[in-house]
């Protein structure tokens, strides 16, 4: 009778303990996951303000030339001025040295698995630490729904001149035939969680 207590408890107990276990990591992430919702909101936002700016000031042409210099830019400062990485990618990447890693790829394949059931792109998040390189790391990734804009150079059909131009600044472009609403890319962020003990 005794034998068959224990096994009968012990998974309960095991799995009480996992349940614990998980919610303080949700507690201890969420300072993190907020931290980087943050910073790709101020990331898309100044994105949008400089992209809206030039497309008002002097058209698409002008919007292309400033995303090429804009983005990296953005990206690069506020990766400098918050210590996190932070950065864009995609399944169909514009930029070459913007494709994505193993790990950023599968979070993807598993957001379109979900598009294809019918979830929308929009508020699409996946967060959680992961073992990188020896490190333990904040993943933090959201979705970049296509937005109506987007598709004039993102679109299937992009005017010759601007399929010029992004030849130009990009031969290796795969970031078109985009329809509203499809995951355009992702906002990617991490943060190394244990650098100053190593």
């Amino acid at each position: 009778m005794l034998e068959r207590t224990i096994f009968t408890t012990l998974p309960i107990l095991l799995f009480g303990l996992a349940c614990a276990s998980a919610r303080a990591d949700d507690a201890a992430t969420r300072p993190l996951q907020a931290q980087a919702a943050s910073l790709a909101a101020d990331y898309a936002g100044r994105l949008k303000a400089e992209l809206s700016g030039a497309m008002e000031a002097d058209g698409p042409l002008a919007a292309l030339s400033v995303c090429h210099e804009a983005a990296p830019a953005i990206a690069a400062d506020l990766s400098r001025s918050s210590g996190w990485s932070v950065a864009r990618t995609s399944l169909k990447p514009r930029n070459a040295s913007s494709a994505p890693d193993e790990y950023e790829r599968a979070v993807m394949n598993s957001f379109s698995a979900r598009i294809a059931n019918g979830e929308s792109a929009a508020g699409m998040v996946s967060a959680e630490v992961v073992e990188q390189k020896g490190h333990r790391v904040f993943r933090f990734v959201k979705a970049i729904p296509t937005a109506s804009n987007c598709l004039i150079c993102h679109g299937g059909d992009v005017k010759p001149e601007l399929k010029q131009k992004i030849s130009e600044l990009y031969p290796d472009d795969r970031a078109t035939g985009f329809k509203l609403g499809d995951m355009r890319g992702v906002f990617t962020l991490q943060k190394i969680l244990d650098a100053d003990q190593k």
